[in-house]
């Protein structure tokens, strides 16, 4: 494929199921190049709708063959197609036109700049949020991608500054990752997940090397030395000699981006890391955050010396950079807060994973000392659940009351194992009192208009569609408030 070509000014570029997060983000970068961007969905109306109609980007509602014709300089369709189901993709294969999968378009894109991707198994959405916010603070001409809508990017999941620096979440995932093309990489963190395609850590891990290899000799390898399997990564790659400039950050980390303090002061965590002067603060919780905050820092600071030189951090860029960091609100479904009502904060979190929910309960409940922390969770794949169950049990220790649910399954696995949420139910009941179940999210609103009082946080966490009780409690609320007080 002529690469020059298919991202030359003028051409054209169809995605199909262009509604989806990371389809939209790449279109916008896409269209704002200069290419004549389309694409086509289902009807259902997404966020990315109002997105791709303030863009000017048209789109279909619908598949047909007839949509696609041989004016296409590259069709681009997400993972949720498959050749064998949707008219279109057919069509294009049928043409002979360049058709690429999201995330090998998003690799092809990556090409084109001087790159960065932030990986790992937790952080990296809200990693590659920070890291946008910040490099957008130091007047980097960059461009972002990050994997869900971020407050600070106006509700979408890019930023454009300029075309030099490219900065984007990079999936593990059936080795997504490994499509693009990084000078520099995260790597947040490494541990069993997926387990429906990573049977075992080492599969996983060794999906995370493969990624890391793909670094050219000089290129840099930002890591978690507070984690143990980034850490791993880390000791092989070495072993090998590939010449890389690895830059660790976390509490135990040596150099400029150990984190030398952590504390928390009216709803604010103010960290001290030993290259920058002064403090720094966030107003997200959590000592996850901390590190994410380190690692955004650490790529920021490689881009400034690359533009600007050893002289780059002025003290203006500097301060720049501290506020943004503690104007950092975060990005849909990480730390989401959806408001308060009755005295009652409602948030929302994607933590699906035992480490990644154990660490956002504990950041909360240092956030919120005097609060009731109330925790609705419903757990993602049968397989994951399976897999982690005593961790998924303990996971929730912070948290003063529990509603589990039914679990949200995936098509892309094919279980046939015995755990069901009841499972979980009754691993996490025999640890600990508090505890709820109801199948559906949605049956537990009843009940919990009776349990929360005011000064509870009430908390929906997980990757399947629980985030729905909370809005409705929420929505209740704001209604039942409203009434009473006019």
């Amino acid at each position: 494929m002529d690469f020059k070509k298919a991202l030359a000014p003028g051409s054209k570029v169809y995605f199909i199921g262009i509604k989806g997060t990371g389809m939209c983000a790449l279109a916008e970068l896409m269209h704002n190049l200069g290419l004549e961007v389309s694409g086509s969905d289902r009807e259902e109306v997404f966020y990315t709708d109002s997105i791709l109609r303030e863009l000017g980007i048209p789109y279909f509602e619908s598949f047909q063959a007839g949509h696609i014709n041989k004016t296409f300089n590259l069709v681009v369709y997400s993972a949720a197609y498959s050749f064998d189901t949707n008219p279109e993709m057919a069509e294009a294969r049928r043409r002979g036109l360049p058709i690429l999968k999201y995330p090998d378009a998003l690799g092809y894109y990556s090409r084109n700049f001087d790159s960065a991707g932030i990986a790992g198994v937790h952080g990296k959405t809200t990693t590659t949020a920070m890291a946008g916010s910040l490099i957008r603070a130091a007047g980097l001409p960059a461009q972002i991608l990050a994997g869900s809508a971020v407050t600070g990017f106006k509700g979408r999941s890019t930023l454009s500054m300029g075309n030099k620096y490219f900065v984007a979440e990079t999936c593990e995932y059936r080795r997504h990752f490994l499509a693009f093309h990084p000078r520099r990489i995260i790597l947040t963190a490494v541990e069993s997940d997926h387990q429906d395609y990573y049977p075992t850590y080492e599969s996983i891990r060794d999906a995370f090397l493969e990624y890391c290899r793909l670094l050219p000799v000089g290129g840099e390898l930002i890591y978690c030395a507070d984690d143990p399997g980034a850490s791993e990564v880390v000791s092989i790659l070495e072993k090998e000699g590939r010449g890389l400039r690895l830059v660790p950050y976390g509490f135990s980390a040596p150099g400029d981006f150990r984190i030398l303090s952590y504390t928390v002061d009216r709803e604010r965590a103010v960290l001290g890391i030993s290259g920058f002067p002064g403090e720094l603060k966030l107003r997200i919780p959590g000592r996850h955050e901390a590190l994410n905050a380190a690692a955004a820092l650490a790529l920021t600071s490689s881009l400034v010396q690359e533009e600007f030189g050893e002289a780059g951090w002025t003290c203006e860029r500097r301060e720049k950079v501290r506020k943004e960091l503690e104007d950092f609100r975060g990005s849909k479904r990480r730390s989401e807060i959806l408001g308060q009502e009755g005295g009652i904060l409602f948030m929302d979190d994607y933590g699906h994973h035992p480490t990644a929910i154990a660490a956002t309960l504990e950041g909360l409940r240092s956030f919120y000392p005097e609060r009731r922390l109330v925790l609705s969770f419903m757990s993602h794949t049968y397989t994951r659940t399976a897999s982690l169950l005593e961790e998924f049990a303990a996971s929730f220790e912070k948290a003063n009351i529990v509603i589990l649910h039914k679990i949200y399954g995936s098509a892309r696995e094919g279980y046939k194992g015995g755990v069901t949420g009841r499972t979980l139910f009754e691993k996490t009941k025999a640890l600990r009192g508090n505890i709820l179940y109801t199948d559906e999210p949605l049956e537990a609103e009843e009940t919990l208009k009776n349990l929360l009082r005011p000064g509870d946080v009430f908390v929906t966490m997980g990757a399947g569609d629980n985030w729905k009780l909370g809005r409705s409690l929420y929505e209740y609320y704001k209604e039942y408030y409203k009434g009473h007080n006019s």
